[in-house]
């Protein structure tokens, strides 16, 4: 008999907001680890923090989720390969487009994964989306369009091709769609901890054969290179997105979900304290109309 969730506290516990700010203080952060390891190449990068990401998650799996890993059908491998690939390639192109456009646009771009996740559900899951939520989108459309053509000019930027930076972000926010969207599948049945163990180990051999097709060296780099995207894998991915999930025990995905749209403005702080990237303020405008219709969307969403 499938058990209902439990209902959530009318007054969530000060634990859970310091988890949600936490976490997303951490992600935010992973703007910092990628622009400091830009002296390897973004394959390299998307390498080692995938690998480190998978083994240190890989030793908790294997003693808390061994027997329902083991147990596994044959469909749910294929779900988790695809959904490993996936995510590898949201690995590889995110971190490739902060390596071409600035921090506060790739941030702003990745961020509007939730509105390519339902337009897949829509066509894939026939699940319909509200006026308000269609209006949320075109909103959203409308941001990234002007975003797009702000930055259609390298001139007085710190980044030589914004264009491909920006491109990249939003291929970025497709794949991790694609990847959220198998999950709704494994996740009914699987625990987290069942399901992400394997995609992590499939992703980060995504991120290998990207990076050996295209002749990436991946040893030989200064220990700091390793150092950091070691610290990828702990703060953003360990740290970050298990305070979220923590905290979703006390919190509805609604608000979660409203939160994490100040992940983009973090990392634009990030950006302009660490390295100097202060949007000008037509950039600062299209972002807040991105980042508006993805508020707009969550909260329409809402049951």
């Amino acid at each position: 008999m499938r058990q209902e969730p439990e209902a959530l506290p009318e007054q969530p516990p000060w634990r859970a907001w310091l988890a949600l700010f936490v976490g997303l203080t951490a992600i935010s952060t992973s703007v910092l680890f990628i622009r400091w390891a830009a002296s390897a190449p973004a394959e390299t990068v998307a390498v080692w923090r995938t690998v480190f990401g998978a083994s240190l998650l890989v030793p908790v799996a294997a003693m808390k989720a061994r027997s329902e890993i083991r147990e596994m059908s044959v469909r749910e491998w294929a779900l988790i390969a695809g959904s490993g690939i996936f995510l590898g390639l949201h690995f590889v192109t995110w971190i490739a487009s902060l390596y071409h456009t600035s921090v506060a646009s790739a941030s702003a771009l990745v961020a509007v994964s939730p509105l390519f996740l339902a337009i897949l559900g829509y066509f894939l899951l026939q699940e319909r989306l509200s006026g308000r939520q269609l209006a949320s989108l075109f909103l959203a459309v409308a941001g990234v369009t002007a975003l797009g053509w702000i930055d259609r000019s390298p001139t007085g930027q710190a980044v030589a091709h914004p264009l491909l930076g920006n491109a990249l972000a939003l291929s970025a926010a497709g794949f991790v769609s694609v990847y959220l969207l198998i999950g709704r599948f494994v996740r009914q049945r699987r625990s987290w901890l069942a399901y992400v163990a394997p995609v992590y180990v499939v992703t980060a051999l995504t991120t290998v054969v990207v990076a050996l097709v295209q002749g990436i060296p991946l040893l030989g780099w200064g220990w700091e290179i390793y150092a950091l995207c070691l610290g990828m894998a702990f703060v953003p991915h360990l740290l970050g997105h298990g305070s979220l999930n923590w905290s979703l025990k006390y919190l509805s995905a609604t608000t979660v979900g409203l939160a994490s749209l100040g992940v983009p403005v973090l990392s634009s702080a990030w950006g302009a304290v660490a390295f100097y990237e202060v949007p000008s303020p037509l950039a600062i405008g299209a972002m807040g109309l991105i980042l508006v219709a993805l508020g707009l969307f969550i909260a329409a969403g809402r049951r």
